[in-house]
């Protein structure tokens, strides 16, 4: 059984990110999709709903005025770029409050609140090893900002990263993805059973480590990379 999902956004970008996370989950399925909560209300009259991923401020109807209006709400997520509605939004019993732009990694965490508050409801589970499956995409995913797109990259995708001041280069195989960001927060955000640091300036991806060579180390794909003085005793 699927989690049956509608879109309530007046923004088309929101409806285009929320598709294409959804798209990761195959326990999710959007049954709908609707540009003002007064179509939200003739949807819900007609198709049964699961979880509503919802914005607020939309024209003649906004989003938690129309929760108000429901008998029998849904679970509800939402997404907004205003957080002044957040308190609000607890109070109508909404799973998670979105604050645009999210990356995958977050709207992965709102989701896996609403699957556990499904099950418990209605006592049933949903499509086999879906929690699973969301956990490991918890785990084995990362969003980073890149070229002003929030990107969704697999931890087996990434054969090691460059700092470069306060930027960082994600490498692939063979090319990289630029990153506002310090190679520290990476090292705190990257398990250390894959990850390990060999320099102030790289961290390597363990599995792609092909093997060391003085003070260096050559990765699978030939790429050669220095091991620093106060690294070496840990590779």
């Amino acid at each position: 059984m699927k989690v049956r999902c509608l879109i309530v956004d007046d923004e088309p970008l929101a409806h285009d990110v929320i598709l294409e996370y959804a798209h990761e989950l195959p326990f999710m399925e959007i049954i709908g999709q609707c540009y003002r909560a007064t179509e939200a209300v003739e949807f819900i009259s007609k198709h049964d709903v699961d979880l509503i991923f919802l914005d607020i401020r939309m024209p003649k109807l906004n989003g938690l005025d129309f929760l108000k209006t429901l008998k029998q709400q849904p679970l509800v997520i939402v997404i907004s770029a205003f957080e002044e509605y957040a308190l609000e939004g607890f109070e109508l019993a909404v799973c998670d409050y979105l604050l645009k732009p999210f990356g995958f990694d977050r709207f992965l965490k709102a989701v896996n609140r609403a699957l556990e508050l499904y099950v418990s409801k209605k006592g049933v589970v949903v499509q086999e090893g879906s929690a699973l499956l969301a956990e490991r995409y918890e785990t084995d995913h990362i969003t980073i900002k890149s070229d002003r797109k929030n990107v969704l990259i697999g931890l087996s995708e990434i054969y090691y990263l460059e700092s470069l001041g306060n930027y960082v280069k994600v490498w692939g195989s063979e090319s990289y993805l630029l990153t506002p960001r310090t190679l520290s927060s990476f090292e705190q955000q990257l398990p250390s059973e894959r990850f390990i640091r060999i320099h102030k300036s790289f961290i390597v991806n363990k599995g792609f480590v092909h093997y060391r060579q003085g003070k260096s180390i050559v990765l699978k794909n030939g790429f050669q990379l220095p091991v620093g003085k106060n690294y070496r005793q840990v590779i």
